[in-house]
């Protein structure tokens, strides 16, 4: 699975503003500033913040994060058992 907006909307745990972006200046609000509310691909919190929901979400499930590599979860139950790992790629 390819997930191309991986990194959108993901939950901020601090106030991040930014620059407006030339060419879409918001006219008579020249010098103010934007205020994120979700995370955008290109922030440094961006893939932390990815990966503390995505583990959230799975440890929901009954997953447990191997110890020995974090991106590598399993859950195992009566004869049956299932290993999730992921490579998080950025070009």
């Amino acid at each position: 699975m390819d997930v191309k907006t991986a990194f959108l909307n993901g939950e901020l745990d601090e106030e991040i503003y930014m620059e407006q972006p030339d060419g879409c200046i918001v006219y008579s609000h020249e010098g103010k500033l934007c205020k994120f509310l979700k995370s955008l691909y290109g922030l440094k919190q961006a893939p932390k913040q990815w990966h503390e929901n995505f583990e959230r979400t799975l440890t929901a499930a009954g997953f447990v994060v191997n110890e020995a590599d974090k991106c590598v979860y399993y859950r195992h139950g009566v004869g049956e058992g299932v290993i999730f790992a992921y490579m998080l790629m950025t070009y």
